[in-house]
């Protein structure tokens, strides 16, 4: 196996913005070429709130990428999160004209594609459809029915919805960046194919990647995504309370979370302080490292109880014999998984990115914060995989007449109809 395709995720976050360059060597492990990171300035829980600053950050995070990796970058995988990223479940169906005739891909394609015609709340569009089980002719729960024969083909899907104006805002910021976007794709889906195993997938779990702006949460069951949400709090928040709580500036409110945090304040003895620089000559400010941790824990109570109830709601709790797996910045925070488990009674882990790393990858690339990123990197391998092997095929046998006009007749998908929207513009 020769090394592939180089590959660049761009990981838009409420409190950094990361860039990653990756290709899969020889072994089939991913290696990190370069990667860039910078403060997001223009990003809040997740969404575009200034195109100026977020289109600076972009370049700046491009740009030590392109210097660390030797390369130039031109196309890259984009994430999408924010609290407007909705899921529903929908059951398709498609009568076949002839069941002698073995279901082919184009089959189940055709059926996926028809999802992206359901009509949605006005300002909304279908960011992914997931096709889950599959039944033939009244026959459920299969997993691969090309090659059956039948002439009912029906399937539930995962249906993503997202607000068209922020992914317009994203690939605004992106096109001004003077990159092009291969892909629009769902962070917590990239988080998880960073950091879930298939065994965990088929098992059940539940990944929850705690960010700056939001957390995301994705739940697997016999390896099919069941259920996504997205929480409107994260990391941000804890630090805004710090701030508040220790009356400190949001510097060192950051700092002092990063450093000394922790989410379980029982941890913590009374006669451990820490102190805070005065601001203009004024005296240091002390603080009991027990204080700091009842904060943090009263608002990380809150985030992982938002998460249970998700989990609840899903309708899997029961299920998910691999429980939780916790990752992005906020699983970074001491105690964080003993919480979680006190919480939520689930098995809980953090998530690192690095099962699928090759050996001598920076060691910071290993960090759950840059989940998303890597996962971006290899959904993106992925994809190019797929294409330049359906590529192959295509070349090898010439499609009949009535495949092409199929092909012709395939609804546009979220990105194509976004991309669409700017060259008529001509932005």
């Amino acid at each position: 196996m020769e090394s592939s395709e180089i590959i660049v995720g761009l990981d838009i976050g409420t409190t950094k913005i990361a860039t990653i360059v990756g290709q899969r060597n020889e072994h089939g492990k991913i290696e990190i070429l370069g990667f860039g990171r910078t403060d997001s300035i223009g990003v809040k829980r997740g969404v575009v709130a200034n195109i100026e600053d977020t289109v600076q950050s972009i370049i700046g995070a491009v740009k030590e990428a392109e210097a660390r990796s030797n390369s130039n970058i031109v196309t890259v995988n984009v994430g999408i999160a924010g609290q407007h990223i909705k899921s529903i479940q929908y059951r398709g169906s498609i009568i076949r004209p002839n069941s002698e005739i073995e279901i082919s891909q184009e089959d189940i394609d055709g059926l996926t594609e028809s999802m992206y015609k359901l009509a949605m709340n006005p300002g909304e569009e279908i960011v992914e459809a997931i096709p889950q089980e599959y039944t033939v002719d009244g026959e459920p729960g299969i997993k691969q029915p090309k090659g059956m024969l039948g002439h009912t083909l029906e399937a539930n899907f995962h249906i993503i919805t997202g607000q068209t104006i922020a992914a317009r805002n994203i690939c605004k910021c992106v096109k001004k960046a003077n990159l092009s976007i291969d892909s629009l794709l769902m962070e917590p889906l990239a988080s998880a194919e960073a950091v879930l195993s298939e065994e965990e997938k088929e098992a059940g779990v539940a990944l929850v990647d705690i960010g700056g702006g939001t957390t995301d949460i994705a739940i697997f069951q016999d390896g099919i995504i069941r259920h996504t949400a997205v929480i409107p709090f994260g990391g941000d928040i804890i630090t805004e309370d710090i701030k508040e709580g220790c009356t400190i500036i949001k510097k060192h409110a950051e700092d002092l979370k990063v450093k000394f945090g922790s989410a379980l304040a029982s941890e913590n003895r009374d006669e451990e302080i820490v102190a805070i620089p005065g601001l203009r000559g004024r005296p240091p400010k002390e603080i009991t490292l027990k204080n700091l941790a009842s904060i943090i824990q009263a608002r990380m109570e809150e985030i992982i109880e938002h998460v249970h109830f998700e989990i609840k709601n899903s309708g899997y709790e029961k299920k998910l014999i691999a429980g939780i797996v916790l990752t992005g910045g906020g699983a970074l925070l001491k105690h964080v998984t003993q919480l979680t488990e006190f919480i939520t009674g689930m098995d809980t882990r953090i998530g690192y990115p690095n099962e699928h790393l090759a050996p001598g990858v920076p060691e910071e690339m290993a960090s759950p914060m840059y989940s998303t990123g890597i996962g971006l990197v290899i959904i993106g391998l992925k994809r190019y995989e797929k294409e330049v092997e359906k590529s192959d095929k295509s070349d090898k046998s010439d499609k009949s007449e009535k495949a092409q006009k199929a092909d012709k007749k395939q609804t546009k998908s979220f990105l194509d109809k976004i991309k669409k929207f700017f060259e008529e513009d001509g932005v």
